[in-house]
This record gives structure tokens, C-alpha cells and sequence, in this order.
């Protein structure tokens, strides 16, 4: 596809994501975005990462589709024309929303992003800091925002961190939706075993840090959008026996208005992150503890516009669109 065949639409916009098959519509925030794109007359085009190419002497492209949006209650929730090479820097934005691992695929296809940026296309989040900014070890960059924290492959660092703290959390630095994430209390109980089933036996990095009572209220996830704060945030709250808040982990997610300190914490990081290019993020925060900077594919819009009527996927496309 050339520029000459999509110049009838003035704004045109390109998801980089999981296949559409995937897509849990009803909480999906890349659907949120994507609808709210159609609602505002945009064309919305998708691929995936292994969509994306580079050949010399030509330009970045995707094997990208259109996507028509299927009406409510359609056995399918799209439908898309064929795919067809697109030149990167052709689209209004390109926005990255593949969800982690950040793998070694990923780590790729920012490189390809940055040099189709260098092209001159819009991409949001900005590649180079989504590689900058890995979601678990941002939070290092502001120390006096979190809770105690080690970062390391060492068992008996892990060991003498617990026998300090008593009661801590230990996680992988690649996962997502609270997969991997592990409590041993003062008791350490099965502690070994943990640290040999995350580090690989002295392989691979771990993060451990103090645990945190203030869970039980709930993993706030809160919303930076251009620099922005939206006002509501989601506490994904623990159930029964669980310690992860997580909505895939099993969660309730409880949509409430910011607190001092979470606004104080929000207001402390937008300027910066928003400086860096990442246009989307969202901070988790329990208690009055920053835990992780997310950057890759925040989620949550459904879920707080739902419960609040805050409209957060029309604040977002109306930033977006500011940038063009």
C-alpha cells in the first residue's frame, strides 16, 4: 500500500499488537482505543511484530490490515481486508501494543520502530524507551518511591534480604499479569525452592522486595497519558488466600478516585517519562509505594471508564491526535 492509496484518509492509525483473535473486547484496551479511533472518523489498520520489515533502499513497512469494527453483538468483532506492505512513516501514528514478554522478538521490532521513526513516522510509545525501560527494574530510577528492593541472581543474597525483611516478594523481571510472583513470609518457608524455580539456579535475575501489607486494599494502577494523570485509578484488589491483585490473577478491580499521594507520585514522574517519549504509561502503586512503571501495553481503560464514566480512551485518542 502507497501513500497514493490511503491519502483520502486524513488520519489513519496502525496497531502493532497480539493477533485480533486474542482480544478480550470487553476489557481489552487496545479495543478501547481502536473503537474510540472509528467513533472519531480514523481508519485503523493492525499487524503483528513479525509483520514488520526492512529492505534497502525502501522504507520500513507492515504487512498491515484494515479493520472495520463489526457491530455489538456480531459473532465476530471485526472484520479486515487483506493484508498490504504499508509504509510506516504513510500512517498518522504507529502505536506499539504488543503485550510482554519482552522478548528477544520485541527487543527487535523497537529497532525497527526507531528506524521507521527516523523515517519520519509517529510511533508511540517511543521505541528507544520502551527498550530503556523495562517494567520491573523503571522503578530503580526513583529509589525513594519504593519499597526496599534487590536485584540480583544470587541465592544468598535473596536468603540474607529475607532473614533482613522477614516477609518478602520475589518476581521474575519478564512477566506480566502477576505470573510468577511469590510470597515467603518470616517463617521461609520453601524459600530454596523459590529461588532455584526463578533464578534457573543462579541464571537468570530476579527482583525481591519488602512485601507490602497495604495489598489488601489493592495494586492501584494508575494512568499517565501524554504527561497527564487521569484522576481515577484501578485498585485490582486480592481474593481469598491470593497475594497478587492482578485482574488475571484473579482480582476485583475497584475504580477510585486518586489519592494525595498517588497524585503526588503521578505529578513526580509524568513530566519525566512524558520527556522520554512514552506517551502511555501505567504506574502501580500499593499503599504509598511506586512497584512497577508500566510501558509496553497499560491497560485498564475499560475497567475505569465503566465503573467511573471518566472516558479514558477519548482522552487518550484526543492527546494522540494533539501530536499529529
Amino acid at each position: 500500500m502507497q501513500r497514493s492509496m490511503i491519502k483520502d484518509q486524513p488520519m489513519n492509525l496502525l496497531f502493532v499488537a497480539d493477533p485480533l483473535d486474542t482480544f478480550k473486547i470487553q476489557k481489552d484496551t487496545t479495543f478501547a482505543m481502536m473503537r474510540e479511533c472509528v467513533r472519531q472518523g480514523m481508519a485503523v489498520y493492525a499487524c503483528e511484530v513479525g509483520d514488520l520489515s526492512w529492505r534497502s533502499g525502501d522504507r520500513v513497512k507492515a504487512q498491515a490490515c484494515r479493520v472495520t469494527l463489526n457491530p455489538s453483538g456480531s459473532q465476530q468483532w471485526y472484520t479486515k481486508e487483506e493484508p498490504q506492505a504499508c509504509a510506516l512513516k504513510d500512517f498518522s501514528a504507529v502505536l506499539m501494543r504488543k503485550d510482554p514478554p519482552f522478548d528477544v522478538e520485541y527487543f527487535y521490532a523497537t529497532h525497527l520502530l526507531e528506524h521507521a521513526k527516523r523515517e519520519g513516522a509517529r510511533v508511540f510509545n517511543d521505541p528507544a524507551s520502551l527498550r530503556d525501560h523495562p517494567e520491573k527494574l523503571a522503578i530503580l530510577n526513583f529509589p525513594h518511591l519504593i519499597s526496599p528492593t534487590l536485584v540480583t541472581k544470587s541465592a544468598e543474597q535473596i536468603k540474607a534480604f529475607h532473614q533482613e525483611h522477614q516477609d518478602i516478594i520475589l518476581k521474575p523481571l519478564d512477566g506480566m499479569g502477576g505470573k510468577g510472583i511469590y510470597r515467603v513470609k518470616n517463617d521461609g518457608l520453601n524459600l530454596g525452592s523459590l529461588i532455584e524455580t526463578l533464578n534457573h539456579e543462579g541464571e537468570q535475575t530476579v527482583m525481591v522486595q519488602r512485601y507490602i501489607p497495604d495489598i489488601k486494599n489493592g495494586d492501584k494502577r494508575i494512568l499517565l497519558i501524554n504527561g497527564q494523570v487521569v484522576p481515577y485509578c484501578l485498585a485490582r484488589i486480592p481474593q481469598g488466600n491470593e497475594v497478587r491483585g492482578n485482574l488475571a490473577a484473579g482480582g476485583l478491580g475497584v475504580a477510585q478516585a486518586l489519592s494525595p499521594r498517588d497524585k503526588e507520585i503521578a505529578s513526580e514522574l509524568g513530566p519525566i517519562l512524558q520527556a522520554k517519549g512514552l506517551f502511555l504509561v501505567g504506574l502501580d502503586v500499593i499503599g504509598d509505594l511506586l512497584t512497577e512503571i508500566n510501558v509496553t501495553s497499560p491497560t485498564c481503560f475499560q475497567e475505569i471508564t465503566d465503573q467511573t464514566g471518566f472516558d479514558v480512551a477519548a482522552l487518550f485518542v484526543n492527546e494522540l491526535k494533539a501530536q499529529f
